[in-house]
């Protein structure tokens, strides 16, 4: 499923505008991103949990020239399942 057949599916279910649609989908991503962004957690309970990682700066090299690279340190997303969403995913393809 992409973005668009989300917001037709939501403004289908709900009996809402496309427009109206997109602006709550829109709204949502925002509101997660500016949280992960900030450093946030965020927990839906029965589908996951999303939360940053923060990796450190390390020396690696490239694979091609074998020249050492300094790699920055960086902080990125995680999704971590709910248990619930994971046991309806297996149940559905386990039949």
């Amino acid at each position: 499923m992409v973005k668009s057949e989300l917001i037709e599916k939501l403004a289908d279910r709900a009996g809402i505008t496309l427009f109206k649609a997109e602006e709550l989908v829109d709204l949502f991503f925002n509101t997660l991103s500016g949280t992960l962004g900030k450093g946030g957690r965020i927990e839906i309970r029965g589908f996951g949990a999303f939360s940053v990682k923060e990796y450190k700066g390390y020396t690696g090299r490239n694979p091609k020239t074998g020249e050492e690279v300094t790699v920055p340190s960086k902080r990125l997303p995680v999704w971590r399942t709910g248990t619930e969403l994971r046991q309806r995913v297996d149940s559905v393809f386990s039949k």
